[in-house]
Protein backbone atom coordinates (compact mmCIF):
# COMPACT_ATOMS: atom_id res chain seq x y z
CA UNK A 1 0.00 0.00 0.00
CA UNK A 2 1.52 3.63 -0.50
CA UNK A 3 2.47 5.23 2.38
CA UNK A 4 0.79 8.57 1.85
CA UNK A 5 -2.64 6.43 1.25
CA UNK A 6 -2.11 4.47 4.45
CA UNK A 7 -0.78 7.95 6.51
CA UNK A 8 -3.82 9.49 4.97
CA UNK A 9 -6.36 7.19 6.22
CA UNK A 10 -4.76 6.84 9.64
CA UNK A 11 -4.48 10.68 10.34
CA UNK A 12 -8.78 10.50 8.72
CA UNK A 13 -9.40 7.86 11.25
CA UNK A 14 -7.38 10.19 14.37
CA UNK A 15 -9.91 13.13 12.87
CA UNK A 16 -13.17 10.77 13.46
CA UNK A 17 -11.90 9.89 16.79
CA UNK A 18 -11.47 13.17 18.12
CA UNK A 19 -14.56 14.70 16.54
CA UNK A 20 -16.59 11.47 18.38
CA UNK A 21 -15.17 11.52 21.79
CA UNK A 22 -16.29 15.35 21.59
CA UNK A 23 -19.80 14.22 20.21
CA UNK A 24 -19.54 11.60 23.32
CA UNK A 25 -19.24 14.49 25.68
CA UNK A 26 -22.42 16.23 24.39
CA UNK A 27 -24.73 14.13 24.65
CA UNK A 28 -23.18 12.50 28.28
CA UNK A 29 -23.77 16.36 29.73
CA UNK A 30 -27.05 16.59 28.24
CA UNK A 31 -28.53 12.84 29.71
CA UNK A 32 -26.33 12.72 32.86
CA UNK A 33 -27.34 16.62 33.44
CA UNK A 34 -31.05 15.73 33.25
CA UNK A 35 -30.46 12.22 35.85
CA UNK A 36 -28.51 15.09 37.93
CA UNK A 37 -31.66 17.58 38.11
CA UNK A 38 -33.27 16.22 41.29
CA UNK A 39 -29.75 16.37 42.94
CA UNK A 40 -28.85 19.78 41.83
CA UNK A 41 -32.31 21.12 42.93
CA UNK A 42 -32.29 19.91 46.49
CA UNK A 43 -28.56 21.11 46.56
CA UNK A 44 -29.05 24.46 45.64
CA UNK A 45 -32.61 25.19 46.72
CA UNK A 46 -34.24 25.67 43.27
CA UNK A 47 -37.56 26.67 42.19
CA UNK A 48 -38.99 24.99 39.33
CA UNK A 49 -38.36 27.07 36.59
CA UNK A 50 -35.09 27.39 38.02
CA UNK A 51 -34.78 23.63 37.59
CA UNK A 52 -35.99 23.82 34.06
CA UNK A 53 -33.23 25.96 33.24
CA UNK A 54 -30.75 23.48 34.43
CA UNK A 55 -31.50 21.69 30.38
CA UNK A 56 -32.94 24.63 28.69
CA UNK A 57 -30.18 27.35 28.91
CA UNK A 58 -27.84 24.57 27.42
CA UNK A 59 -30.22 23.48 24.72
CA UNK A 60 -31.07 27.02 24.10
CA UNK A 61 -27.68 28.49 23.43
CA UNK A 62 -26.84 25.31 21.85
CA UNK A 63 -29.49 25.26 19.50
CA UNK A 64 -29.42 28.97 18.47
CA UNK A 65 -25.89 29.46 17.68
CA UNK A 66 -25.16 25.99 15.87
CA UNK A 67 -26.17 27.75 12.52
CA UNK A 68 -23.68 30.82 13.25
CA UNK A 69 -20.92 28.51 14.33
CA UNK A 70 -21.27 26.38 10.99
CA UNK A 71 -20.98 29.96 9.14
CA UNK A 72 -17.52 30.71 11.10
CA UNK A 73 -16.33 27.14 10.54
CA UNK A 74 -16.98 27.84 6.95
CA UNK A 75 -14.96 30.71 6.90
CA UNK A 76 -12.30 30.91 9.61
CA UNK A 77 -11.51 27.05 9.81
CA UNK A 78 -13.30 24.05 10.79
CA UNK A 79 -10.29 22.62 12.61
CA UNK A 80 -9.49 26.40 14.11
CA UNK A 81 -13.68 26.70 15.49
CA UNK A 82 -13.75 22.81 16.80
CA UNK A 83 -10.66 23.03 18.95
CA UNK A 84 -11.79 26.69 20.32
CA UNK A 85 -15.32 24.69 20.76
CA UNK A 86 -13.59 21.80 22.72
CA UNK A 87 -11.66 23.85 24.88
CA UNK A 88 -14.69 26.20 25.84
CA UNK A 89 -16.55 23.39 26.16
CA UNK A 90 -13.67 21.55 28.59
CA UNK A 91 -13.09 24.76 30.51
CA UNK A 92 -17.07 25.04 31.13
CA UNK A 93 -17.30 21.34 32.53
CA UNK A 94 -14.47 21.80 34.77
CA UNK A 95 -15.83 24.97 36.41
CA UNK A 96 -19.66 23.92 36.49
CA UNK A 97 -18.37 21.44 39.13
CA UNK A 98 -17.74 24.37 41.25
CA UNK A 99 -20.97 26.11 41.21
CA UNK A 100 -21.94 27.82 44.33
CA UNK A 101 -25.58 28.33 43.22
CA UNK A 102 -28.49 27.45 40.42
CA UNK A 103 -28.01 31.42 39.00
CA UNK A 104 -24.34 30.85 38.41
CA UNK A 105 -24.59 26.94 36.97
CA UNK A 106 -27.53 28.16 34.56
CA UNK A 107 -25.13 30.89 33.11
CA UNK A 108 -22.31 28.40 33.22
CA UNK A 109 -24.48 25.58 31.37
CA UNK A 110 -25.33 28.71 28.81
CA UNK A 111 -21.57 29.31 28.23
CA UNK A 112 -21.36 25.28 27.83
CA UNK A 113 -23.74 25.43 24.73
CA UNK A 114 -22.36 28.24 23.22
CA UNK A 115 -18.84 26.02 23.01
CA UNK A 116 -20.82 22.69 22.56
CA UNK A 117 -21.98 24.86 19.47
CA UNK A 118 -18.77 25.64 18.09
CA UNK A 119 -17.53 21.88 18.45
CA UNK A 120 -20.10 20.19 16.92
CA UNK A 121 -20.39 22.32 13.70
CA UNK A 122 -16.81 22.50 13.40
CA UNK A 123 -15.92 18.79 13.89
CA UNK A 124 -19.19 18.13 11.79
CA UNK A 125 -18.04 20.24 8.61
CA UNK A 126 -14.14 18.67 9.04
CA UNK A 127 -15.19 15.50 8.83
CA UNK A 128 -17.44 16.56 5.55
CA UNK A 129 -14.01 17.71 4.21
CA UNK A 130 -11.93 14.51 4.94
CA UNK A 131 -14.63 11.91 3.73
CA UNK A 132 -16.31 11.26 0.49
CA UNK A 133 -18.98 8.96 -0.46
CA UNK A 134 -19.96 6.28 1.10
CA UNK A 135 -16.99 6.92 3.52
CA UNK A 136 -18.53 9.80 4.50
CA UNK A 137 -21.82 8.16 5.12
CA UNK A 138 -19.89 5.92 7.41
CA UNK A 139 -18.07 8.43 9.26
CA UNK A 140 -21.57 10.35 9.84
CA UNK A 141 -22.87 7.34 10.94
CA UNK A 142 -20.40 6.51 12.90
CA UNK A 143 -20.99 9.87 14.88
CA UNK A 144 -24.67 9.38 15.37
CA UNK A 145 -23.92 6.15 16.54
CA UNK A 146 -21.48 8.08 19.04
CA UNK A 147 -24.40 10.62 20.43
CA UNK A 148 -25.93 7.19 21.04
CA UNK A 149 -23.48 5.92 22.92
CA UNK A 150 -23.23 8.90 25.43
CA UNK A 151 -26.81 9.34 25.90
CA UNK A 152 -26.71 5.37 26.67
CA UNK A 153 -24.08 5.64 29.27
CA UNK A 154 -25.22 9.18 30.45
CA UNK A 155 -27.54 8.10 32.69
CA UNK A 156 -25.87 4.97 34.34
CA UNK A 157 -22.65 6.90 34.74
CA UNK A 158 -24.67 9.87 36.16
CA UNK A 159 -26.67 7.76 38.87
CA UNK A 160 -23.18 6.25 39.97
CA UNK A 161 -21.58 9.37 40.29
CA UNK A 162 -24.30 10.73 42.03
CA UNK A 163 -24.31 7.98 44.52
CA UNK A 164 -20.86 7.82 45.13
CA UNK A 165 -18.82 11.63 44.90
CA UNK A 166 -21.77 13.82 44.09
CA UNK A 167 -23.59 16.12 41.30
CA UNK A 168 -20.31 18.24 40.46
CA UNK A 169 -18.42 15.04 39.15
CA UNK A 170 -20.57 14.78 36.55
CA UNK A 171 -19.46 17.80 34.44
CA UNK A 172 -15.94 16.75 35.61
CA UNK A 173 -16.33 13.80 32.98
CA UNK A 174 -17.38 16.48 29.99
CA UNK A 175 -13.91 17.84 30.88
CA UNK A 176 -11.91 14.45 30.77
CA UNK A 177 -13.55 14.01 27.40
CA UNK A 178 -12.69 17.40 26.15
CA UNK A 179 -9.02 17.04 26.86
CA UNK A 180 -8.40 13.59 25.49
CA UNK A 181 -10.63 15.21 22.10
CA UNK A 182 -8.22 18.27 22.00
CA UNK A 183 -5.09 16.06 22.32
CA UNK A 184 -5.94 14.11 19.19
CA UNK A 185 -7.79 16.86 17.28
CA UNK A 186 -4.65 19.36 16.98
CA UNK A 187 -2.05 17.04 15.82
CA UNK A 188 -4.10 15.06 13.02
CA UNK A 189 -6.73 17.52 11.65
CA UNK A 190 -5.80 19.67 8.85
CA UNK A 191 -7.12 23.42 8.46
CA UNK A 192 -10.05 23.76 6.22
CA UNK A 193 -12.41 26.58 5.19
CA UNK A 194 -14.40 28.11 2.08
CA UNK A 195 -12.50 30.67 0.36
CA UNK A 196 -15.87 32.14 -1.03
CA UNK A 197 -17.39 32.66 2.78
CA UNK A 198 -18.56 35.71 3.21
CA UNK A 199 -19.22 38.16 6.08
CA UNK A 200 -21.42 36.43 9.26
CA UNK A 201 -25.36 37.16 8.76
CA UNK A 202 -25.21 39.03 12.34
CA UNK A 203 -28.94 40.51 11.77
CA UNK A 204 -30.24 36.25 10.70
CA UNK A 205 -27.96 35.47 14.02
CA UNK A 206 -29.74 37.51 16.38
CA UNK A 207 -32.98 37.40 15.44
CA UNK A 208 -33.43 33.48 15.18
CA UNK A 209 -31.39 33.49 18.77
CA UNK A 210 -33.76 36.27 20.22
CA UNK A 211 -37.36 34.07 18.76
CA UNK A 212 -35.79 30.85 20.19
CA UNK A 213 -35.35 32.57 23.38
CA UNK A 214 -38.47 34.39 23.65
CA UNK A 215 -40.51 31.09 22.76
CA UNK A 216 -38.49 28.83 25.32
CA UNK A 217 -39.19 31.88 28.37
CA UNK A 218 -42.76 32.02 27.71
CA UNK A 219 -43.12 28.23 27.77
CA UNK A 220 -41.12 28.06 31.24
CA UNK A 221 -43.01 31.09 32.75
CA UNK A 222 -46.05 30.02 31.57
CA UNK A 223 -47.39 27.45 33.83
CA UNK A 224 -45.93 29.72 37.27
CA UNK A 225 -47.50 32.99 35.91
CA UNK A 226 -50.42 31.38 33.66
CA UNK A 227 -50.77 31.84 29.94
CA UNK A 228 -52.59 35.24 30.20
CA UNK A 229 -50.22 37.10 32.40
CA UNK A 230 -48.29 40.06 30.94
CA UNK A 231 -45.03 38.28 31.23
CA UNK A 232 -45.52 35.39 29.01
CA UNK A 233 -48.01 37.59 26.38
CA UNK A 234 -45.39 40.01 25.94
CA UNK A 235 -42.40 36.82 25.32
CA UNK A 236 -45.00 35.02 23.16
CA UNK A 237 -45.78 38.30 21.17
CA UNK A 238 -41.83 38.77 21.46
CA UNK A 239 -40.89 35.62 19.95
CA UNK A 240 -43.56 35.85 16.63
CA UNK A 241 -42.02 39.34 15.88
CA UNK A 242 -38.27 38.15 15.68
CA UNK A 243 -39.33 34.99 13.78
CA UNK A 244 -40.77 37.18 11.03
CA UNK A 245 -38.12 39.58 11.06
CA UNK A 246 -35.62 36.90 10.89
CA UNK A 247 -37.91 36.03 7.65
CA UNK A 248 -37.25 39.17 6.03
CA UNK A 249 -33.84 39.36 7.18
CA UNK A 250 -33.01 35.97 5.06
CA UNK A 251 -34.95 36.29 2.05
CA UNK A 252 -33.18 39.48 1.63
CA UNK A 253 -29.51 38.33 2.13
CA UNK A 254 -27.21 37.42 -0.52
CA UNK A 255 -25.96 35.44 1.92
CA UNK A 256 -28.73 34.17 4.81
CA UNK A 257 -27.46 32.04 7.57
CA UNK A 258 -30.09 29.79 6.45
CA UNK A 259 -31.17 29.32 2.88
CA UNK A 260 -35.03 29.15 3.17
CA UNK A 261 -35.23 28.51 -0.65
CA UNK A 262 -34.28 24.71 0.52
CA UNK A 263 -37.78 24.50 1.92
CA UNK A 264 -39.59 24.11 -1.13
CA UNK A 265 -37.69 20.83 -1.40
CA UNK A 266 -39.80 17.82 -0.01
CA UNK A 267 -36.76 15.24 0.57
CA UNK A 268 -34.96 18.55 2.56
CA UNK A 269 -37.94 18.94 4.53
CA UNK A 270 -37.73 15.39 5.17
CA UNK A 271 -34.37 15.55 6.44
CA UNK A 272 -35.52 17.96 9.00
CA UNK A 273 -38.90 15.99 9.91
CA UNK A 274 -36.48 12.90 11.49
CA UNK A 275 -34.76 15.16 14.27
CA UNK A 276 -37.96 16.64 15.31
CA UNK A 277 -39.43 13.11 15.40
CA UNK A 278 -36.21 11.82 17.78
CA UNK A 279 -36.98 15.35 19.95
CA UNK A 280 -40.45 14.38 20.91
CA UNK A 281 -40.45 10.44 20.81
CA UNK A 282 -36.57 10.09 22.93
CA UNK A 283 -35.21 13.20 23.87
CA UNK A 284 -37.94 14.64 26.05
CA UNK A 285 -38.20 11.30 28.07
CA UNK A 286 -34.50 11.37 28.53
CA UNK A 287 -35.39 14.65 30.99
CA UNK A 288 -39.28 13.92 32.09
CA UNK A 289 -38.28 10.37 33.03
CA UNK A 290 -35.69 10.94 35.93
CA UNK A 291 -37.94 13.65 36.95
CA UNK A 292 -40.32 11.05 37.29
CA UNK A 293 -38.57 8.02 38.69
CA UNK A 294 -37.12 10.40 41.17
CA UNK A 295 -39.39 12.53 42.35
CA UNK A 296 -42.32 11.33 41.64
CA UNK A 297 -41.93 7.76 41.65
CA UNK A 298 -39.41 7.45 44.78
CA UNK A 299 -36.39 5.96 43.24
CA UNK A 300 -33.02 7.01 44.00
CA UNK A 301 -30.50 8.16 41.23
CA UNK A 302 -29.03 4.58 40.69
CA UNK A 303 -32.09 2.81 40.59
CA UNK A 304 -33.60 4.96 38.09
CA UNK A 305 -30.27 4.89 36.20
CA UNK A 306 -30.99 1.52 35.31
CA UNK A 307 -34.19 1.85 34.25
CA UNK A 308 -33.32 4.35 32.03
CA UNK A 309 -31.21 2.25 30.49
CA UNK A 310 -33.91 0.29 29.06
CA UNK A 311 -34.52 3.39 27.18
CA UNK A 312 -31.08 4.17 25.67
CA UNK A 313 -29.35 0.99 25.49
CA UNK A 314 -30.59 0.44 22.38
CA UNK A 315 -28.45 3.48 20.79
CA UNK A 316 -25.34 1.25 21.65
CA UNK A 317 -26.29 -0.89 18.50
CA UNK A 318 -29.79 0.03 16.47
CA UNK A 319 -27.95 2.82 14.56
CA UNK A 320 -25.46 0.15 13.10
CA UNK A 321 -28.41 -1.75 12.29
CA UNK A 322 -29.92 0.99 10.53
CA UNK A 323 -26.79 1.56 8.50
CA UNK A 324 -26.57 -2.36 7.41
CA UNK A 325 -30.15 -2.40 6.52
CA UNK A 326 -29.34 0.36 4.08
CA UNK A 327 -28.38 -1.98 1.57
CA UNK A 328 -31.72 -3.93 1.45
CA UNK A 329 -34.26 -0.63 2.36
CA UNK A 330 -34.07 2.77 1.51
CA UNK A 331 -33.10 5.44 4.43
CA UNK A 332 -36.27 6.69 4.36
CA UNK A 333 -38.33 3.32 4.98
CA UNK A 334 -35.94 2.47 7.58
CA UNK A 335 -36.54 6.05 9.34
CA UNK A 336 -40.27 5.81 8.87
CA UNK A 337 -40.78 2.09 10.24
CA UNK A 338 -38.24 3.22 13.93
CA UNK A 339 -40.75 5.79 14.08
CA UNK A 340 -43.97 3.94 13.92
CA UNK A 341 -42.10 1.42 16.50
CA UNK A 342 -41.24 4.29 19.19
CA UNK A 343 -44.89 5.56 18.32
CA UNK A 344 -46.10 2.07 19.55
CA UNK A 345 -43.47 1.83 22.66
CA UNK A 346 -44.85 5.65 23.67
CA UNK A 347 -48.68 4.46 23.65
CA UNK A 348 -47.66 0.97 25.40
CA UNK A 349 -45.51 3.17 28.27
CA UNK A 350 -48.62 5.54 28.70
CA UNK A 351 -50.78 2.42 30.13
CA UNK A 352 -47.44 0.85 31.52
CA UNK A 353 -46.61 3.91 33.95
CA UNK A 354 -51.05 4.78 35.06
CA UNK A 355 -50.06 2.61 38.19
CA UNK A 356 -46.63 3.95 39.01
CA UNK A 357 -42.61 3.13 37.62
CA UNK A 358 -41.71 -0.59 37.62
CA UNK A 359 -40.74 -3.54 35.34
CA UNK A 360 -44.33 -3.23 33.54
CA UNK A 361 -42.23 -0.22 31.47
CA UNK A 362 -39.04 -1.77 30.35
CA UNK A 363 -41.14 -3.52 27.34
CA UNK A 364 -41.99 -0.22 25.89
CA UNK A 365 -39.17 2.02 26.93
CA UNK A 366 -37.03 -0.79 24.88
CA UNK A 367 -39.37 -0.10 21.66
CA UNK A 368 -39.21 3.40 21.96
CA UNK A 369 -35.31 3.12 22.24
CA UNK A 370 -35.30 0.61 19.07
CA UNK A 371 -37.24 2.79 17.13
CA UNK A 372 -35.86 6.23 17.70
CA UNK A 373 -32.35 4.45 17.38
CA UNK A 374 -33.08 3.34 13.11
CA UNK A 375 -33.62 6.88 12.20
CA UNK A 376 -30.61 8.28 14.27
CA UNK A 377 -27.98 6.49 12.97
CA UNK A 378 -28.66 7.53 9.05
CA UNK A 379 -30.11 11.50 9.66
CA UNK A 380 -26.59 12.71 10.38
CA UNK A 381 -25.21 11.62 6.86
CA UNK A 382 -28.53 12.26 5.10
CA UNK A 383 -28.52 15.66 6.16
CA UNK A 384 -24.98 16.15 4.36
CA UNK A 385 -25.87 14.55 1.28
CA UNK A 386 -27.74 17.87 0.45
CA UNK A 387 -25.30 20.43 -0.38
CA UNK A 388 -22.07 20.61 -1.67
CA UNK A 389 -18.77 19.72 0.11
CA UNK A 390 -18.15 23.79 -0.01
CA UNK A 391 -21.21 24.52 1.81
CA UNK A 392 -20.84 21.65 4.51
CA UNK A 393 -20.88 24.20 7.70
CA UNK A 394 -23.95 25.52 6.22
CA UNK A 395 -25.77 21.89 5.68
CA UNK A 396 -24.20 20.70 9.27
CA UNK A 397 -25.56 23.84 10.16
CA UNK A 398 -29.01 23.77 9.24
CA UNK A 399 -29.01 20.11 10.16
CA UNK A 400 -28.18 20.12 13.78
CA UNK A 401 -29.77 23.48 14.35
CA UNK A 402 -33.41 21.80 13.61
CA UNK A 403 -32.34 18.91 15.95
CA UNK A 404 -30.86 21.29 18.90
CA UNK A 405 -33.39 24.13 18.17
CA UNK A 406 -35.69 21.13 18.33
CA UNK A 407 -35.30 19.85 21.42
CA UNK A 408 -35.13 23.26 22.93
CA UNK A 409 -38.29 23.81 21.79
CA UNK A 410 -39.78 20.42 22.88
CA UNK A 411 -38.40 20.71 25.95
CA UNK A 412 -40.12 23.71 26.72
CA UNK A 413 -43.40 22.80 25.43
CA UNK A 414 -43.22 19.33 26.97
CA UNK A 415 -42.78 20.49 30.30
CA UNK A 416 -45.00 23.53 30.10
CA UNK A 417 -48.07 20.82 28.52
CA UNK A 418 -46.98 18.37 31.63
CA UNK A 419 -47.41 21.45 33.98
CA UNK A 420 -51.02 22.30 32.26
CA UNK A 421 -52.18 18.63 32.01
CA UNK A 422 -51.21 18.34 35.78
CA UNK A 423 -52.98 21.60 36.95
CA UNK A 424 -56.11 20.33 34.88
CA UNK A 425 -55.77 17.22 36.81
CA UNK A 426 -55.55 18.94 40.33
CA UNK A 427 -58.66 20.77 39.53
CA UNK A 428 -60.63 18.01 38.79
CA UNK A 429 -59.33 16.26 41.87
CA UNK A 430 -59.76 19.34 44.31
CA UNK A 431 -62.08 21.92 42.51
CA UNK A 432 -62.36 23.89 45.42
CA UNK A 433 -58.37 24.56 46.00
CA UNK A 434 -57.15 27.76 45.54
CA UNK A 435 -56.47 28.52 41.75
CA UNK A 436 -52.77 29.66 42.76
CA UNK A 437 -52.02 27.33 44.85
CA UNK A 438 -52.88 24.63 42.10
CA UNK A 439 -50.83 25.95 39.88
CA UNK A 440 -48.04 26.40 41.58
CA UNK A 441 -48.36 22.77 43.04
CA UNK A 442 -48.67 21.80 39.22
CA UNK A 443 -45.82 23.69 38.77
CA UNK A 444 -44.15 21.80 41.16
CA UNK A 445 -45.63 18.44 40.10
CA UNK A 446 -44.29 18.43 36.87
CA UNK A 447 -40.50 19.25 38.19
CA UNK A 448 -40.47 15.99 40.06
CA UNK A 449 -41.24 18.17 43.42
CA UNK A 450 -43.82 15.92 45.30
CA UNK A 451 -42.68 18.17 48.89
CA UNK A 452 -43.05 21.22 47.82
CA UNK A 453 -46.09 20.34 45.70
CA UNK A 454 -47.58 19.18 49.37
CA UNK A 455 -46.46 22.26 50.89
CA UNK A 456 -48.77 23.97 48.58
CA UNK A 457 -51.62 21.97 49.02
CA UNK A 458 -51.12 20.43 52.29
CA UNK A 459 -54.83 19.17 52.99
CA UNK A 460 -54.63 17.52 49.54
CA UNK A 461 -52.84 13.82 50.48
CA UNK A 462 -49.64 12.96 48.76
CA UNK A 463 -51.30 10.01 47.12
CA UNK A 464 -54.35 12.41 45.40
CA UNK A 465 -51.13 14.32 44.13
CA UNK A 466 -49.55 11.40 42.68
CA UNK A 467 -52.51 10.06 41.30
CA UNK A 468 -53.25 13.23 39.02
CA UNK A 469 -49.65 13.43 37.84
CA UNK A 470 -49.56 9.92 36.63
CA UNK A 471 -53.27 10.81 34.98
CA UNK A 472 -51.65 13.70 32.83
CA UNK A 473 -48.44 12.12 32.33
CA UNK A 474 -50.33 9.30 30.50
CA UNK A 475 -52.25 12.16 28.78
CA UNK A 476 -48.64 13.55 28.00
CA UNK A 477 -47.55 10.50 26.49
CA UNK A 478 -50.45 10.05 24.53
CA UNK A 479 -50.09 13.67 23.01
CA UNK A 480 -46.17 12.05 22.14
CA UNK A 481 -47.74 9.13 20.33
CA UNK A 482 -49.48 11.51 18.09
CA UNK A 483 -46.70 13.70 16.85
CA UNK A 484 -44.28 10.79 16.66
CA UNK A 485 -46.76 8.70 14.29
CA UNK A 486 -47.89 12.29 12.29
CA UNK A 487 -44.01 12.33 11.56
CA UNK A 488 -43.48 8.78 10.57
CA UNK A 489 -45.80 9.66 7.91
CA UNK A 490 -44.10 12.93 6.86
CA UNK A 491 -40.88 10.66 6.38
CA UNK A 492 -42.30 8.09 4.35
CA UNK A 493 -43.90 10.75 2.48
CA UNK A 494 -41.02 12.78 1.96
CA UNK A 495 -38.12 10.15 2.16
CA UNK A 496 -39.39 6.66 0.91
CA UNK A 497 -37.27 6.69 -2.03
CA UNK A 498 -33.92 8.42 -0.56
CA UNK A 499 -30.71 5.82 0.15
CA UNK A 500 -28.08 6.36 2.57
CA UNK A 501 -26.51 8.77 0.52
CA UNK A 502 -27.57 9.83 -2.99
CA UNK A 503 -24.96 9.66 -5.74
CA UNK A 504 -27.69 12.37 -7.76
CA UNK A 505 -27.52 14.95 -4.80
CA UNK A 506 -24.63 16.99 -5.64
CA UNK A 507 -22.44 15.54 -2.45
CA UNK A 508 -19.50 14.52 -4.36
CA UNK A 509 -20.19 16.72 -7.72
CA UNK A 510 -17.72 19.55 -7.61
CA UNK A 511 -17.63 22.27 -6.15
CA UNK A 512 -19.70 25.37 -6.08
CA UNK A 513 -17.65 27.05 -8.86
CA UNK A 514 -15.88 30.30 -7.52
CA UNK A 515 -16.64 31.68 -11.37
CA UNK A 516 -20.72 31.90 -11.13
CA UNK A 517 -21.66 34.79 -9.89
CA UNK A 518 -23.52 34.79 -6.63
CA UNK A 519 -27.40 34.06 -7.91
CA UNK A 520 -26.44 31.14 -9.86
CA UNK A 521 -24.30 29.80 -7.09
CA UNK A 522 -27.11 29.91 -4.87
CA UNK A 523 -29.02 28.21 -8.17
CA UNK A 524 -26.68 25.39 -7.83
CA UNK A 525 -26.86 24.72 -4.10
CA UNK A 526 -30.72 24.50 -4.07
CA UNK A 527 -31.18 22.10 -7.51
CA UNK A 528 -28.43 19.77 -5.52
CA UNK A 529 -31.03 18.96 -3.23
CA UNK A 530 -34.02 19.40 -5.86
CA UNK A 531 -34.32 15.55 -6.12
CA UNK A 532 -38.22 14.89 -6.97
CA UNK A 533 -40.58 18.53 -6.82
Amino acid sequence: MDPTIYSNRTRRQGVLAAVCIAALALPLAFSGGALATPAISRDLHASPDAVYWITNAFMLAFGSLLMAAGALADRFGRKRVFTLGVAGFTLASATLGLAPSIVVLNLLRAAQGVAAAAALAGGAAALAQEFDGSARTRAFSTLGATFGVGLAFGPIIAGWLIAFLSWHAIFMTGAFAGILSLSLAVPQMQESCDPHARRLDWPGIVTFTAALACFTCGLIEAPTHGWTSVTTATLLVACMAFAIAFVVVETRSSRPMLDLSLFRYPRFIGVQVLPVATCYCYIVLLVVLPLRFIGMDGYDEVHASYLMLALSSPMLFVPFVAAALTRWLSAGIISGIGLVIAGAGLHALAGALRAGAGSAAIGPMLAIGIGAGLPWGLMDGLSVSMVPKSRAGMATGIFSTTRVAGECVALATVNALLAVLTQFSLRAAVPLANSTNVAEAAARLSAGDLAHATAKLPHISPVTLQASYHEAFGHLLDGLTAITLLCALAVFAFLSRVRAYDEASGTDAAPLSCDLPMVDRKSQLTESVGGER
